[in-house]
C-alpha cells in the first residue's frame, strides 16, 4: 500500500509532541514535513522543540519549517502556565540541535508547494493556532481543493473554554484565522474538540505505565511531561478540565484520526464557524445545529473513539 502522506503544523508543546511521536512511530505513514506556528509558546522555540522530537525519534531528516510569529489580528497568547514556558517543560537540553536545522523555505510558502506536488494525497494535520492555513488559503485560494483532508484539534462544542469563558486555546489565540479556516477549508475536515478530547481521557495509571516503558523516546517523554503532569492536578486545572483530570493528549486525537480514519466510532456533521466579536464568546466555534447558517459545508465532529486502540498508538508512539 501507499504510505498515507501527512503534513503536520504544530506549535510544539508537550501534546504535539506525543502527537508528532505518534505519527512518526505509525505503519505506513510517511510525515512530509512539520510546519511551525506561534502557539503554547514562541515560534522559535516551537522550532527547537520540533527538533528535540525528532531527534528522540531520531528521524532529523523530516523538514521542519518556520511559519507565522503571531496572529492574524490581536496579541500573541501562550500556554506556558500548562508545557512550561519553552514548550517542553523547561527541562534544559544542552544537545539540543540548533536552528541551522530549519529549512530556508518558510511555512506557508512549503505547505503550498507540498500539496501542489501530491494533489489530492496529504491530510494535513493542524494541531496549533490556524493561522498557517490562513496565510496558505489567501496566498493560493485553490490550496484546500488539494488537500486529502484536514485535521483539526481545536474548537469547542458546548461553550466550554480552556483559554477564556468560551474560547479553546487554538482558536482563542487566532480566531479570525479559524474563522477563515472554517469558512473557506471545503475538504473533508474532522475536528477533535476540547470537550471530547477531555470526555475521551485516560487514566493517570495508564500514564504511568505508558511513561514506564524501557525506551530512550518514553524517558524523553517522561522528562518534558512531569512539569505538565503536576498542573493537571492544580485547582485551576481541575476547574478547566471537562469532568476531571486524567491524561489528556489533546493533540493526538486528531492526529490518531489522521493514521486510521476508523478508530472514531461516533461523529456528527455539523456546519461551523468561529465568534469574533463578542466580549466573552471571541474565539468560540458556533456549532450550527438548526442550519441557521445556511452552510453547504459540514465539518466532522467527532464524538467517540476506540479507546483500546488509541491507547495501543500513544504506547508505540514511545516504544
Amino acid at each position: 500500500m501507499n504510505p498515507k502522506k501527512l503534513l503536520i503544523d504544530a506549535d510544539c508543546g508537550v501534546d504535539d509532541a506525543q502527537a508528532i511521536m505518534m505519527a512518526l512511530a505509525a505503519p505506513n505513514v510517511e510525515v512530509l514535513g512539520i510546519t511551525c506556528v506561534h502557539g503554547n509558546t514562541t515560534v522559535e522555540n516551537v522550532c527547537r522543540n520540533t527538533l528535540r522530537v525528532l531527534k528522540a525519534c531520531h528521524r532529523l531528516e523530516v523538514p521542519v519549517f518556520k511559519g507565522a510569529t503571531k496572529p492574524l489580528l490581536g496579541k500573541c497568547i501562550d500556554a506556558g502556565h500548562f508545557h512550561g514556558m519553552d514548550g517542553l517543560g523547561d527541562v534544559p537540553d544542552p544537545d539540543a540541535p540548533g536552528l541551522d536545522l530549519i529549512q530556508k523555505e518558510g511555512a506557508v510558502y512549503a505547505m503550498i508547494r507540498l500539496v501542489n506536488e501530491n494533489p489530492g494525497q496529504i491530510s494535513l494535520v493542524a494541531i496549533a493556532p490556524l493561522t498557517n492555513l490562513a496565510l496558505a488559503v489567501r496566498l493560493d485560494p485553490s490550496f484546500p481543493s488539494k488537500l486529502k483532508g484536514v485535521f483539526i484539534m481545536g474548537g469547542n462544542t458546548d461553550s466550554r473554554g480552556n483559554t477564556t469563558v468560551c474560547a479553546e486555546f487554538n482558536f482563542a489565540a487566532d480566531p479570525e484565522a479559524a474563522y477563515i479556516v472554517l469558512n473557506e477549508y471545503y475538504c473533508p475536515t474532522t475536528m477533535a474538540c476540547w470537550e471530547f478530547t477531555c470526555h475521551s481521557k485516560l487514566s493517570w495509571t495508564f500514564c504511568a505505565n505508558w511513561l514506564a516503558q524501557d525506551t530512550d523516546k518514553a524517558r524523553f517523554m517522561e522528562r518534558i511531561f512531569r512539569y505538565s503532569m503536576g498542573v493537571s492536578v492544580s485547582e485551576r486545572l481541575q476547574k478547566e478540565f471537562v469532568a476531571g483530570t486524567g491524561l489528556v493528549s489533546c493533540d493526538s486525537y486528531a492526529m490518531a484520526a489522521a493514521i486510521d480514519d476508523t478508530i472514531v466510532l461516533e461523529s456528527d456533521l455539523y456546519p461551523v464557524s468561529v465568534e469574533l466579536t463578542g466580549t466573552h464568546t471571541r474565539g468560540m466555534m458556533v456549532l450550527d445545529t438548526t442550519d441557521m447558517l445556511k452552510k453547504s459545508h459540514k465539518v466532522r465532529v467527532m464524538k467517540k473513539m476506540d479507546l483500546d486502540r488509541f491507547m495501543e498508538m500513544m504506547m508505540d508512539a514511545l516504544t
